[in-house]
């Protein structure tokens, strides 16, 4: 978790100790500083500002001890080791209330314990400072809540305008894939909703949800979606490393927030996560017609899946499907008043346009604006939303 070319400082009055020490750490691809004394360790920590610090406790100026507490005045979460030959407990007590993240007693006979306590330390610090993050994000989300809904009931025009904020980039580039949408509220707010975010290094994870009905109160929905998408991240996250994530867990997450809350309202959805590194999709879809389409090779065609609409029954289960990703590729999600630019008088014969509109667009989103006309809309009796997700697109 932690930088393996952290810098460290070693204080110690000891020089073999400490050259010992820092070789071995250095050998192990930290950066190391060294100070002979506690006063020349504080010029040095406030200078440099390590990652993490190792001190004795004997040491003549500042000893390790009045070290801490300076360190710790400073206001900083830098970790501290002690390693110290004295071996009282009253020592080490005194030590760890202070602050220190371990007590080691010299000698060393094995070093290892020592990387091991660093590595250790260090992953702590960072875990403490990705939960912090996380808080603050969680805190910022729950302030844009209150807002939203504040803005919502004094003004349509502001109301839109925050919703507007909630989405995603567009386009937004990352690992290699493009993810662009566009969202056409048949009233001045949208019941239609989209969004997309990194899970981790090698998992990018997305969803296309439509709410029943339009205007304020579906709006006010798509921002609880935000709201809970957010909080069910930061709570996977408290533990430091992000679980296995599914789509379908998130549905019937959705699902039981929703009917807790009762609002009235469902959802259809798509959801999905992509394995950059696996080139895999895993998708879970939420009563959502029409199914995501698949374009690659000139070709396209509907993914699988089905399910029970979100928030509308108590037991509704949802499930995983996972699929290879081709190099050459692109994925659209549509809400169902895309389907109101279809001619035909079934739902069939709408559906069935669908993948020939989309080869025919090249799979991208601009080629679908233009397929559906969708600049030269008037009034329309139902949102439209539109997600695409793509890679090495020609």
């Amino acid at each position: 978790m932690h930088n393996s070319s952290a810098t460290l400082l070693i204080i110690d009055d000891d020089d073999v100790v400490r050259a010992s020490l820092a070789a071995y750490l250095e050998d192990s691809g930290f950066n190391v500083l060294q100070a002979t004394n506690g006063l020349q360790g504080l010029e040095v920590f406030e200078r440099e500002q390590p990652d993490l610090l190792i001190c004795d406790l004997r040491m003549p100026q500042v000893d390790g001890l009045e070290l801490i507490r300076r360190i710790t005045a400073l206001g900083v979460q830098t970790p501290i080791i002690v390693v110290s030959g004295a071996g009282v407990m009253s020592d080490a007590v005194e030590a760890l209330r202070l602050g220190a993240a371990d007590y080691l007693i010299k000698p060393l006979e094995d070093l290892a314990v020592l990387e091991h306590s660093v590595r250790r330390a260090l992953d702590r610090a960072q875990l403490r400072l990705e939960n912090q993050l996380y808080r603050d994000q969680l805190e910022a989300a729950n302030q844009e809540l209150q807002a939203s809904l504040s803005l919502l009931q004094e003004d349509q025009k502001a109301g839109r305008q925050v919703q507007m904020n909630m989405l995603p980039e567009t386009p937004w580039l990352v690992d290699g894939l493009q993810f662009a949408h566009q969202i056409i509220p048949s009233l001045y707010l949208s019941g239609d909703f989209v969004d997309y975010f990194r899970l981790d290094e090698n998992r990018v994870a997305f969803y296309l949800a439509d709410v029943s009905g339009h205007g304020a109160s579906s709006a006010f929905i798509t921002v609880l979606l935000k709201f809970m998408t957010t909080r069910l991240l930061y709570e996977s996250r408290r533990g430091g490393v992000l679980p296995p994530f599914k789509p379908s867990d998130v549905l019937v997450h959705i699902n039981r927030s929703l009917l807790n809350c009762k609002l009235g309202k469902h959802v259809t959805m798509i959801g999905g996560i992509v394995n950059v590194q696996a080139r895999t999709l895993t998708y879970s879809i939420g009563g959502h017609l029409p199914l995501p389409v698949l374009f690659s090779q000139g070709k396209a065609q509907y993914l699988t899946g089905r399910g029970l609409p979100v928030g509308l029954f108590d037991e509704a289960t949802y499930q995983d499907h996972t699929i290879e990703l081709p190099d050459s590729f692109s994925l659209t999600l549509l809400s169902d008043g895309i389907l109101d630019l279809l001619p035909g008088d079934t739902l069939k014969e709408k559906e069935a346009q669908l993948p020939e509109l989309i080869s025919a667009a090249g799979g991208t989103l601009d080629g679908l604006r233009k397929a559906f006309g969708l600049a030269k809309l008037g009034e329309m009796p139902d949102d439209i939303a539109l997600l695409v997700m793509s890679r090495n697109l020609a």
